[in-house]
């Protein structure tokens, strides 16, 4: 039964693709929405406020029997957990200030920079198209920087460096963290995102700079309460990213990771599909270049994993 059920797993192409779709489209809804948190809230209660809602979910979630909570190497998975964690700090705190598709552009670098360490550092080898992805995804990120940098300047890049993280932390999975559990990955990544979330806290009451109104405050404000608005928003956070990271976790897993991480990017579909929706956000022609230029770069990189 066991083998019959690991088969199962590799060979489920269209459950995989459905399971991403799915997540794609809830990430792609409800980070549109940090926009609304940033009004009211801070990027540091919103980290530790997320991950007390968050972690009792999933613990309800094993206890139902989808997955197990067991950490077999707390410093594996805590490396893990930390370089993602920082990743969506820079992530998150760029959506304050810059649309959604500006940040998932930038964040979206990752599999370049997965690539770059792999062979500046893990000394694997590359081919001409793979270095030609590398090459194109590079001038993706210029083309949408262009027409934003002068009213952005410097934070563009910050979704970038999220990008760099998340790319670290998606090695260490790979590297790092064979054999453990999802469920266990997933709540030490939410702990440590609330520790620093009480760091940053802790570190805003000290210095106790001033706040600009709005979503420029994201980053400066400490604990704010009433939340008005944002208190809905995070807790639709908090159980939607838990319900959307479980399904990409299950993409990965019913498919090689090089058909999943296709699908992966719809949430270029989605995120400004909301964002457009919801609030008559619209999209320059050169940062939709911008953007397709990454996303090409990413797909070239995952089929030509795929062939090896």
């Amino acid at each position: 039964m066991k083998r019959k059920m690991s088969v199962e797993r590799i060979n489920n192409p269209r459950g995989s693709a459905r399971s991403m779709v799915i997540a794609m489209a809830m990430i792609g809804l409800i980070d549109n929405y940090v926009s609304i948190i940033a009004e009211y809230s801070s990027l540091w209660q919103f980290f530790a406020l997320r991950t007390v809602m968050a972690v009792p979910f999933i613990a309800l979630l094993s206890l139902f029997g989808f997955g197990s909570m067991k950490v077999k190497s707390l410093w594996r998975v805590g490396v893990r957990g930390a370089l993602l964690a920082l990743g969506m700090l820079f992530y998150f705190g760029a959506l304050g200030f810059m649309s959604i598709s500006l940040a998932l552009a930038g964040l979206f670098t990752a599999p370049l920079f997965v690539l770059l360490i792999s062979v500046f550092l893990l000394k694997q080898r590359i081919g001409p198209r793979r270095i030609m992805a590398v090459a194109l995804g590079f001038i993706g990120i210029l083309v949408v920087i262009g027409p934003n940098f002068q009213d952005l300047g410097l934070s563009l890049i910050m979704p970038v460096i999220g990008g760099f993280l998340y790319a670290c932390g998606s090695l260490a999975t790979r590297e790092l963290c064979e054999g453990e559990e999802n469920f266990a990955m997933l709540w030490v990544m939410f702990t440590i995102q609330a520790i620093i979330g009480l760091i940053g806290l802790a570190l805003v009451a000290l210095i106790n700079p001033v706040a600009p109104v709005g979503g420029d405050g994201f980053l400066l404000r400490g604990w704010v309460w009433p939340m008005g608005p944002a208190t809905l928003w995070i807790i639709v956070q908090a159980f939607g990213s838990v319900i959307a990271v479980s399904f990409l976790i299950r993409a990965y897993q019913l498919a090689e990771a090089s058909h999943a991480t296709v699908f992966e990017y719809t949430v270029f579909v989605f995120g400004p599909l909301f964002a457009w929706l919801l609030f008559g956000e619209t999209l320059g022609l050169q940062e939709a270049l911008g953007i397709v230029l990454i996303a090409s770069a990413g797909l070239i990189i995952a089929f030509r994993s795929g062939n090896g």
